[in-house]
């Protein structure tokens, strides 16, 4: 395989970053590999000049342990993972995977480099001879019972560090106190590669009352509560209701060490099928705030493709409280969705209501039946420019927001199911889910005991 310089390898990073040449085009002009040429720019992107510096020669189990730990806690690819820690190739971070699923701890022990030491013929002689004596059988028996120990010790240790940003010697020292009832201590603490004085030190700390019990199980109590949708500051806020005013970091810190974490987002079902109607003004012009309820409404279809079917949503939000008004659920995304969802929002319409709705350009909104609708009830059209998803935000975020904390939070049975969940969480969004530019209170409170109250 060709080698290349360092000023090469930035040169071929520069040219893609530049963003006028492709990896295949570069790769071809100087005599590389297109997966080569990727592999130079992650590492440059994650590691800067730094990865391009001569590679380790030799890495630790621990520092393996870690990049498999790291690869299989952020779900990140092989390529991903060794450009985050400086590895020249991804199928060395690969081989190591292998190596731990089929062989065990024990193989991912750096190899001494040179050639092997030649035996000499009388050694070959007396191993023949151990490998027939009766001693043999207890010798496989404790290898056997030594596999088992480091197959029980990885498991556990997967167990205990799988949402942990590395595996530390308190882990460690956690999986051996777990095993020791079955294991003798010593070998387990060879297996865990620490210093037999390091684990009595964690177990001593171990044994002591944790200061934070309380803390954890009520931090436990809330996440389960909200199935996960709560980060550690909306978490750190609703401790305060049950007494602990602990600072959001130290919230943080104790929910990595439970494990606790909150998914994210992704993007969205389009509507945009170019002008097949009028195109209204863009009156909204991003000012999200409302004094009162019905006055600013937003609107937007949104998609979810389970069990291999789809089914649409089309919410109406009050931008005063970001309460959802009304909504519909549809397994195409045709006219009616749009049109009952309207329907159940001019319900909600007090006389002398002047009220913004504020949509994108998507077809449903260009139609002359849904904006004949909104004239009978003086409601005023407003549209986002084309291709410009922050002219509407807030409902952008919503649907972020339901992704990531409905659908790609819990596995679901059936459509049906799915269906029963996503009517749960929007009741739960209006009245349960707390926002912090709502004084911490849910929508529905903060009409309720705000609005309705002043």
């Amino acid at each position: 395989m060709t080698k290349f310089t360092m000023e090469t390898k930035l040169d071929a990073v520069k040219r893609y970053l530049n963003g006028t040449e492709s990896y295949k085009k570069i790769a071809e002009s100087i005599g590389s590999t297109k997966s080569q040429v990727i592999n130079w720019v992650k590492l440059f992107e994650a590691q800067g000049m730094n990865g391009f510096e001569k590679d380790y020669t030799a890495y630790s189990v621990q520092f393996k342990l870690d990049v498999l730990n790291f690869m299989n806690e952020t779900g990140a690819s092989l390529r991903e993972t060794a450009s985050n820690f400086n590895i020249s190739s991804p199928s060395t971070v690969y081989k190591w995977e292998w190596l731990l699923k089929t062989q065990g701890l024990d193989a991912l022990e750096p190899k001494k480099k040179g050639r092997p030491p030649m035996k000499k013929e009388s050694n070959k002689m007396q191993s023949k001879v151990v490998v027939s004596d009766e001693g043999s059988l207890e010798a496989l028996q404790a290898k056997i019972k030594r596999l088992e120990m480091e197959n029980a010790y990885l498991k556990k240790l997967n167990n205990f560090s799988s949402n942990a940003r590395k595996i530390t010697n308190k882990i460690k020292a956690q999986v051996i106190v777990e095993l020791k009832h079955k294991y003798d201590v010593v070998e387990l603490v060879k297996v865990a590669g620490i210093p037999r004085s390091t684990y009595y030190y964690w177990e001593n700390r171990l044994d002591q009352t944790d200061k934070y019990g309380q803390v954890k199980e009520a931090i436990k109590m809330i996440y389960h509560e909200h199935k996960g949708r709560y980060g550690y500051r909306r978490i750190a806020k609703e401790l305060k209701k049950y007494g602990y005013t602990h600072d959001p970091k130290t919230i943080n810190s104790l929910m990595n060490q439970m494990g606790l974490k909150c998914l994210v987002r992704i993007k969205k079902y389009r509507s945009y099928k170019g002008t097949v109607g009028r195109i209204a003004p863009n009156l909204l012009q991003r000012d999200f705030k409302a004094k009162k309820m019905n006055e600013k409404w937003v609107t937007d279809v949104t998609e979810f493709h389970l069990f291999g079917e789809k089914r649409y949503l089309s919410p109406v939000l009050d931008l005063c409280n970001g309460e959802i008004i009304a909504y519909k659920v549809m397994s195409r995304p045709v006219y009616r969705l749009v049109g009952e969802m309207l329907d159940q929002a001019i319900n909600r319409l007090q006389p002398g209501d002047q009220v913004i709705l504020h949509s994108d350009q998507g077809w449903h909104y260009q139609m002359k039946k849904y904006q004949k609708t909104l004239q009978e009830h003086h409601i005023t059209q407003s549209m986002s420019r084309k291709g410009n998803c922050l002219d509407n935000a807030v409902i952008e975020n919503f649907f972020g927001l339901l992704k990531s904390e409905l659908l790609y939070l819990q596995d679901f049975e059936s459509m049906e199911h799915f269906e029963q969940e996503l009517h749960d969480y929007i009741e739960y969004y209006n009245h349960k889910r707390m926002k912090a530019k709502l004084i911490d209170l849910s929508p529905v409170e903060y009409r309720t005991q705000v609005l309705e109250a002043a």
